[in-house]
C-alpha cells in the first residue's frame, strides 16, 4: 500500500483503506482487530492518515519481513523475474502489491495464519464496489488502460 521510498501510498490500496474507517468498533466487539500494514516509515503513514482523515490502526513493517513473508512485497532482485503473488507466478514492477491476511491467537498466545487473499480476491472488502455492482453502469471500467485508473484519493476528486 505504501512502499518505503514512495512519495504517497497507492491510490487503489487507499480506495480499499477508505472502507476501514468506522468499522473498528464493530469488529472489536466481536474480538477482532483490523490493522493495515505498509513498509513505509511510521511518520509517512501517520502524515497521510491525518491528511485523509483515517482513524484505523496503520503500522509500519519497514523493519521486518512481514510483507515479504506474506508475499505482498518484493525485493529489487525478485522484481527482475517472476514473483510469487496471488498463488501464482507474476511479473510486476511494483515492490508492493495488495493483500489481506487473517490471523488467530489462541488462549495460550499462539498465533496462526488462517487466510490470505490478493488482487481481485479482496474486492469483497471494498464497499464502494458493492454499490457500483448494483447500478446499471456497474464499475464502468471497460475501456480504461487499467481497471482502476478512475480511482483518486478521496480528497482529490475535484482536481
Amino acid at each position: 500500500m505504501f512502499g518505503p521510498d514512495w512519495e504517497r501510498p497507492c491510490r487503489s490500496c487507499s480506495f480499499w483503506a477508505d472502507n476501514f474507517n468506522g468499522i473498528g468498533v464493530h469488529l472489536n466487539h466481536r474480538d477482532v482487530t483490523l490493522v493495515a500494514i505498509s513498509r513505509a516509515p511510521s511518520e509517512k503513514l501517520e502524515g497521510f492518515k491525518r491528511r485523509i482523515g483515517w482513524d484505523f490502526k496503520w503500522l509500519s513493517s519497514g523493519n521486518n519481513d512481514f510483507n515479504y513473508d506474506y508475499q505482498v512485497s518484493f525485493t529489487p532482485e525478485a522484481l527482475k523475474g517472476q514473483v510469487e503473488y496471488n498463488y501464482g507466478k507474476w511479473e510486476t514492477d511494483s515492490s508492493d502489491m495488495p493483500g489481506v491476511s487473517v490471523f488467530y491467537q489462541d488462549g495460550e498466545g499462539n498465533i496462526y495464519h488462517t487466510y490470505s487473499a490478493y488482487a481481485r480476491g479482496i474486492d469483497i472488502l471494498n464497499t464502494a464496489y458493492h454499490y457500483l455492482d448494483l447500478v446499471p453502469k456497474g464499475r464502468d471500467e471497460a475501456g480504461l488502460d487499467f481497471s482502476m485508473a478512475w480511482v483518486r484519493f478521496h480528497d482529490q476528486y475535484d482536481e
